[in-house]
């Protein structure tokens, strides 16, 4: 028999772009991870480059942490682990990934398709290991994941080290709509760093809501590269001084004439809307 065009792992299908790149997508929903560009150049821009990640691992310090909420085929996990191990000795400090997932049939797809998604190819071994044993290291090195409902990782009490970095890529709001609510996001804001430079938050998203719901989560929140089809995407902080391109009160305003003002999974109360008039970014 010929193999099938679509290759299948339970909920997921391997699909060809129109770009030429390889993705998977969710055969319930329909979603395809990194639709627009191409799973790699999306992780690398948007995850990897925007926040400066060679830099950061060129100061040295304690271990960097990300934490990879989504590891879906690892892509955006792999674009960090690539970074780090490209630096060699100019790395002056170590790499820590704690990857968040609750199915692993999209990276075993991708894994299985070396033509499609090369860039794995030197991490094969490590994403093997992290399957079955649930972590990885190399000097210098460590990924760790957490397999299963994400929330319950994120509790105040969980013992997960404080997040340098947080890449924020579950399936979008509209697919996946308890991973978007101002529960979710408060939660990953307390294991966030706090001290020196603080943390940023990273996602492909940049919806009214999404700004919503990271601004009563407790961040400060600005604007995102660009990604493909994407004119912007999201940055959020834990510190205001941190973001490049912050929403000013010209974003608060046009949030006020918007017919999607209410933050994911909530609707729009007056509590909600004093929240967010009288947030620390308008000050």
């Amino acid at each position: 028999m010929s193999e099938p065009s679509h290759p299948r792992d339970g909920d997921f299908e391997l699909v060809t772009l129109r770009n030429g790149h390889r993705a998977v997508r969710h055969l319930g929903h329909g979603e395809v991870m990194h639709p627009a560009v191409g799973p790699w150049q999306e992780a690398l821009r948007l995850y990897v480059e925007q926040p400066g990640l060679a830099d950061r691992l060129r100061q040295p310090g304690p271990p960097l942490v990300i934490h990879d909420v989504g590891l879906g085929a690892a892509t955006n996990a792999v674009a960090a682990l690539t970074r780090a191990r490209e630096l060699g000795p100019d790395r002056a400090r170590d790499l820590h990934v704690v990857s968040f997932e609750v199915d692993l049939a999209p990276l075993r797809l991708a894994l299985a398709d070396a033509e499609g998604f090369p860039f794995l190819q030197p991490f094969r071994e490590a994403c093997e290991r992290l399957m079955k044993h649930g972590t990885w290291s190399e000097p210098g090195i460590r990924w760790d994941l957490k397999l299963g409902d994400a929330v319950p990782f994120l509790e105040p009490e969980a013992a997960l080290p404080p997040a340098d970095l947080v890449f924020f890529d579950p399936f979008s709001p509209a697919s996946n709509p308890d991973m978007w609510t101002e529960a979710v996001l408060a939660r990953v804001r307390r294991h966030c760093r706090e001290d020196g430079e603080g943390a940023l938050l990273l996602t492909y998203s940049a919806a009214t809501p999404t700004r919503v719901t990271l601004l009563l989560a407790g961040f400060y929140v600005g604007a995102g590269v660009s990604t493909g089809a994407k004119g912007e995407t999201t940055v959020a902080s834990t510190r205001s001084e941190t973001l490049a391109a912050p929403l000013g009160t010209r974003w608060l305003e046009r949030w006020e004439r918007s017919s999607s003002r209410a933050p994911h999974g909530a609707t729009l109360t007056p509590e909600v809307e004093r929240r967010l008039r009288t947030h620390p970014q308008w000050r």
